[in-house]
């Protein structure tokens, strides 16, 4: 059986230019990846799952190829970033966490220049299941202007033998962001962090 046979690959890209207050100088690019693909290891316990966490890593970089491309933004523009599973009825929870090495380490591989681990949520769920996927700023952790999330909802995904993996990207802050903390211009780049 193939570790990896992707059913379908969704891309959604968003340019917020207002929210209140005054229009943005320049627009808010929000965007999201999605893969969905077979679950090799649904339908019952699996002790040994890591082949399919090294099998992703050249999903993770197609991905966020995809994605940049998609957001019209070269690797540095990106500001934010985070990732998420979503996996199938018949699949465990362990299985959205094989996304972790694989989504984080695309990103950083096409962004070049990120130092801020990738935040990320997983949950089990059945068709049309939304989750939120955590986004923050992709060399500081504790820049709050950053901090966001991005919903993604497939209506027929994912089916009890899949999985969703999911990759999501910005490129500024929330709109008007003004509740202080850290500011990306203030950034040291000494731990990921500040």
């Amino acid at each position: 059986m193939d570790l990896i046979a992707i059913r379908k690959i969704a891309t959604f890209v968003e340019e917020e230019r207002h929210e209140f207050g005054p229009a943005l100088a320049e627009p808010l690019i929000r965007g999201t990846v999605a893969v969905v693909m077979n679950n090799p290891y649904a339908g019952g316990y699996v002790e040994e799952i890591t082949p399919l966490m090294e099998a992703l890593k050249p999903v993770g970089k197609e991905m966020a190829e995809r994605l940049v491309s998609a957001m019209g933004k070269g690797p540095e523009e990106i500001q934010g970033y985070g990732k998420g599973a979503i996996v199938g009825a018949a699949g465990e929870l362990e299985h959205g966490a094989l996304w972790h090495v694989p989504g984080g380490w695309g990103m950083r591989e096409v962004l070049g220049h990120t130092q801020a681990i990738v935040p990320s949520s997983k949950k089990v769920g059945t068709l049309g299941t939304a989750i939120d996927i955590p986004v923050h700023h992709v060399n500081a952790a504790y820049v709050r202007s950053h901090f966001t999330a991005i919903e993604v909802r497939l209506p027929d995904a994912p089916r009890p033998d899949e999985l969703v993996y999911i990759l999501a990207m910005t490129s500024g802050p929330r709109p008007h962001a003004r509740v202080e903390g850290l500011q990306a211009s203030e950034i040291k780049g000494e731990d990921g962090l500040r």
